[in-house]
Parts: structure tokens; sequence; C-alpha cells
């Protein structure tokens, strides 16, 4: 029906971020206001104290496999891993020296793949909180967000640079060109859930399909009037959904 069905209300500041758990009982949200909170989805209230810690804005959040922590990065350069009972914070990864733009775990839980501003990927792992290697470099602007394809095998980034990147997770290497097409910064990019495709939503008002296989656009989504700032897949395969600076949602 496209009708709100329930509104969550307690940031003080832009919220950045949401996410559900993966039992969909819950939502998790990030904010400019520093804080994290996790809602029921049921009734709308608060399930526990606003998670504190970050020193600057949360731009990510994201539930781990089995729904008991939750991952943020942050405008203050560190990602950090929260047991949600009772609500403590681990300590924080360190490694990037900018604003930390999107953080998410691969699909089989182990590792954490993590994009800044200062135009690199960072790998780590999830339990111990350790880098993997080298960051990743390959863009030359910020890296906005990043996806793994529900496989593990592969990472996708977009930058302000205007081009999305497919990295081979097993040897975290550039696999071709960049993806270009693009004529302003891709801000957000989403793997289908059958490996297929790669959306990606840019500054420039529209929406780009890309074959995974070739890395090529096949299809040009417009209908917005200003940027668009966040894309992602039904799990049908059939659907994509955005959301934009000019106050809209999309399908």
């Amino acid at each position: 029906t496209g009708v709100p069905v329930r509104e969550l209300t307690g940031h003080t500041h832009y919220v950045s971020s949401v996410c559900f758990s993966p039992d969909g009982r819950h939502i998790a949200s990030g904010s400019h206001d520093r804080s994290i909170r996790i809602w029921s989805v049921e009734t709308g209230s608060l399930v526990c104290e606003p998670l504190i810690g970050h020193s600057s804005s949360v731009a990510s959040v994201a539930f781990s496999k089995d729904g008991r922590s939750i991952l943020s990065g942050s405008y203050d350069t560190t990602l950090r891993i929260w047991d949600i009972q009772p609500s403590t914070a681990n300590d924080a990864l360190s490694g990037h020296s900018d604003q930390v733009r999107c953080a998410i775990y691969s699909p089989d839980g182990k590792y954490i793949a993590s994009c800044s501003s200062d135009k690199t990927i960072r790998i780590w792992v999830a339990e111990a909180g350790t880098a993997v290697g080298e960051p990743l470099r390959g863009h030359s602007g910020s890296v906005n967000s990043i996806a793994f394809s529900s496989n593990g095998q592969w990472l996708v980034s977009c930058s302000e640079d205007g081009n999305l990147l497919l990295w081979d997770t097993a040897t975290w290497r550039v696999c071709g060109d960049p993806m270009q097409g693009h004529s302003a910064p891709v801000l957000s990019v989403s793997i289908s859930p059958d490996d297929q495709l790669i959306a990606s939503a840019s500054e420039d008002k529209t929406v780009r399909l890309w074959s995974m296989e070739t890395r090529k656009a096949v299809r040009v989504l417009e209908g917005h009037t200003d940027a668009v700032t966040s894309i992602a897949f039904f799990p049908d395969n059939q659907r994509v959904v955005s959301g934009s600076h000019d106050k809209t949602i999309q399908i």
C-alpha cells in the first residue's frame, strides 16, 4: 500500500542508516546524534538503552549473522562491535584515517568490510577485530558504499570518483576495469540476491543496473529529481527500491 505502519521516534539528529535483524524482529538505527538505537518491530519501542560510544556521527549499522551484536561505522574513523545483551561495546577497530562511510559483515559472518573517505576499503576478522592484509586501494575518491555477493565471492564498491569496482574476495584484487557510466559520485550499491546484478545509486539522479558477469550497464532507471542516496534489491530479484534527496522512495 505504501502507507507507513509505524514511526520510530527518539533520535535527535539525522538518521543515517537502518537495518533489520536476521529474524526480522528488531531494527537498528544509526544517527548523526552519535547513537545507535534498537527497536522492536512489533511495538516500535526501544528494546534497550541507546548505544553510546562513538565521538561523531554513526554512518552505518549492521546486525551480525546470529543477531546478537551490531556493527557500526562512524565519522570518528572507527568501527565498533556492540553486544546487544548486555548493551556494551568492544574495543574500537581503528585503521582508517578518515570517516567510515559503510561497514558490513560477510555472508558467513567471519569477516567485516569497511570503506572510508580515506579512499580505501579494509577487511577485518570479525571475531578478533584484526585487520586482514593491507587496505584495498583502487578508487580515487571517497569510498561511499560496499556490498558482498550472497555467495561471498565478490565485493562491490562505489565512490565519489563516479566508478564502481568489483573485488575478488579470494585474492582481494579488482576484477576487470572500473564500471563507468554515472556522471556524478555514486552513493550506494547493492547486489541482487541471485548475484546476477549490481545496482548503483548516484548524485546524477539515476540508478544503474549492471551485469555481474560482464560488469556492463544493462539499464538506467530514471525518475528521481535529486541525488539518489540509497538502493536495495527486493528478495524476489525482480525489483529495486531507491531513496532520494527529492524526499521520495521509488520502486
